[in-house]
C-alpha cells in the first residue's frame, strides 16, 4: 500500500514539492506505472459565439491511486466507482491543459503547465502553442487561476527568464496575498514551504507594469470574468468567457479528477486546503453550468477537456465534446 508520505509529504492536504524542483508530487509520474500516450496533435479548438477557444496540452502525469487520495470515501468505494466507468483503479492519468482564448485581436492565455519544471512527458506547452499557430510572443496577457506549480511554472524557464515575454500577467489578489505573506510561510509544514519559495520565485520579479492583481468578479479582459471559487486554494479562480449569448467555463481545478470528483461533488481530494468551502464552490458551480449548458474546459479534464455537465444522480458527468 501506497504510504502517505511518499505520496504527499506532511501538511494540511497541499501537495509537497521534491527538493529543488519546484514540482509538486502531485505532478510527478511513478515510473513504474508506465508512460501515457500523450495525444496528438496537442491541441484543439473550438468556436463560441465570435471568439475561439484552444485547448493546449502541457502534458500528462500517471500517479498511483492510494487510500489517502479521496479523504473521506473509502479506497474501494473510489475503485468501484472508477470501474463503474471502465476506467483503470490502480493509477490516475493527471492531464495539465491550459486554455487560449482568441477574441477582438487578443491572445489570452489561462494557466501555463509545468514548463521546464515537469517530467519527459509534460512541459509540451510551448511547442503545442507553435503548432496551433499560437507562438508565445503572440500571447498578450496570461489568467492563472492559482499558485499551484503546475499551472504558474511555465511562465518562466529554469534560467529565470519569462516564456511570455509581452504578456501582462494577471493573478487573483486573495491568492497573491496568501502566497506572498511571510508569516504564512513561516507557519506553514515544511512540506509546504515549496510552494511558497515556487510562487516567489515566478512572481516576485515582476514589476506592476507586468503583473496585476484582479478582484474577485473582476472583468480581467472584455468578455472575460473571473470567478472566485475558493476553497482548492485560498483564492483559486475559475473564468467566464461570454460571446453572442453563449458562455464557456474554465473550471481550473474545481474538480481534480471529473470521473469522481463531479460524480461526486462532495468528496474530497486530498489537496483542496479547505475541503468544506471547495465541496461547497464545486456543486455551486457545476449547478450553474448545467442549468446554463454552458460549455466547459477544465485543466485536469481528459484532453481535449472540452465538453459540458450532465446531472447524474447526485452529481454531474463531464461529457466530452467529440
Amino acid at each position: 500500500m501506497l504510504k502517505r508520505r511518499q505520496f504527499l509529504g506532511a501538511g494540511a492536504g497541499l501537495c509537497a514539492y521534491a527538493a529543488g524542483s519546484f514540482v509538486p508530487v502531485w505532478a510527478q509520474s511513478a515510473p513504474n506505472l508506465g508512460t501515457p500516450t500523450l495525444p496528438s496533435p496537442g491541441f484543439r479548438r473550438t468556436k463560441m459565439g465570435d471568439v475561439e477557444i484552444i485547448s493546449v496540452l502541457d502534458g500528462i502525469a500517471r500517479r498511483p491511486l492510494g487510500e489517502e487520495f479521496v479523504k473521506n470515501a473509502p479506497l474501494a468505494e473510489v475503485k468501484a466507482l472508477l470501474t463503474s466507468q471502465g476506467l483503470p483503479t490502480d493509477y490516475i492519468d493527471v492531464p495539465f491543459t491550459p486554455f487560449v482564448v482568441i477574441a477582438g485581436g487578443r491572445k489570452v492565455l489561462i494557466d501555463t503547465g509545468l514548463g521546464e519544471f515537469g517530467g519527459p512527458n509534460a512541459g509540451k506547452l510551448l511547442e503545442n502553442l507553435r503548432a496551433a499557430g499560437v507562438p508565445a510572443s503572440d500571447i498578450d496577457t496570461v489568467l492563472i487561476s492559482h499558485f499551484h506549480g503546475d499551472h504558474i511554472n511555465g511562465l518562466r524557464n529554469k534560467a529565470g527568464e519569462l516564456a511570455f515575454a509581452k504578456a501582462k500577467v494577471m493573478v487573483p489578489a486573495a491568492e497573491y496575498a496568501f502566497w506572498m505573506d511571510d508569516a504564512k510561510m513561516a507557519a506553514a509544514p515544511a512540506g509546504q514551504k515549496g510552494a511558497f519559495e515556487n510562487a516567489r520565485r515566478t512572481f516576485s520579479a515582476m514589476g506592476p507594469d507586468m503583473l496585476v492583481q484582479f478582484a474577485a468578479g473582476a472583468e480581467v479582459v472584455p468578455g472575460i470574468r473571473s470567478v472566485a471559487a475558493y476553497g482548492h486554494t485560498p483564492g483559486h479562480t475559475l473564468f467566464e468567457v461570454t460571446s453572442a449569448g453563449q458562455s464557456f467555463f474554465y473550471l481550473a481545478d474545481l474538480t481534480n479528477v471529473p470521473s469522481l470528483f463531479a460524480r461526486n461533488p462532495d468528496w474530497a481530494v486530498t489537496f483542496d486546503m479547505d475541503a468544506e468551502a471547495a465541496r461547497k464552490v464545486r456543486r455551486e458551480v457545476f449547478a450553474r453550468v448545467t442549468s446554463s449548458k454552458s460549455l466547459v474546459g477544465g485543466f485536469h479534464f481528459p484532453f481535449p477537456a472540452f465538453g459540458r455537465m450532465t446531472a447524474t444522480g447526485n452529481g454531474y458527468t463531464f461529457e466530452p465534446t467529440v
